[in-house]
């Protein structure tokens, strides 16, 4: 068999998954920051209701819960004593270019731990929140986590610029 251009062996199932979960992680990253590079400045801390989160907010909470759970990830419980998850929900009112350095000081912890693991580190046992999880299940939870907050910033990006919205997939036909 010939390898992938990743030299990732096409005989090695788990070295492919985890390659696979690795690139997932990447487009999510990258597609959330198509949409954010949208947005006017104001459209970063608007809610769709007083109950909703702001973009802003979306943005803290996952550069929040990146660091926390992909810090010293295959030897500490992925829920650190330093994070303040609730306050991660409340808008700091901070800068596009503040929230842009969490957000990427967030996926450079997240990307280096993950660029860090071996397909024999994927049956491996890390806590999260004091339970136990499989290395893949606690990529899996975390990619889920990812990709949930990730749709919601596109969606407000969406909606926030209606007509002048730039697709990032596919477009509609239009005629």
């Amino acid at each position: 068999m010939s390898e992938p251009q990743s030299g990732v062996r096409h005989d090695d199932p788990a070295a492919l998954l985890l390659e696979e979960l690795v690139a997932c992680f990447r487009r999510q990253k990258t597609m959330a920051e198509r949409a954010l590079a949208q947005l006017e400045q104001p459209d970063w801390h608007r809610t769709l209701d007083d109950e909703s989160n702001s973009i802003a907010v979306i943005v803290q909470h996952l550069a929040g819960n990146l660091r926390s759970r992909w810090r010293d990830f295959l030897t500490t419980d992925g829920e650190k004593a330093d994070r303040d998850r609730d306050g991660e929900f409340e808008d700091a009112g901070l800068g596009v270019a503040e929230l842009m350095e969490a957000w990427e000081r967030g996926w450079a912890v997240a990307f280096d731990s993950l660029d860090a693991l071996s397909a024999s580190d994927l049956v491996a046992t890390v806590t999260i929140r004091g339970e136990p999880h499989t290395v893949a299940r606690a990529i899996a939870r975390s990619l889920d986590h990812a990709a949930g907050h990730v749709g919601q910033i596109i969606m407000l990006a969406k909606h926030w610029r209606g007509g002048e919205w730039q697709t990032l997939t596919i477009p509609r036909r239009r005629r």
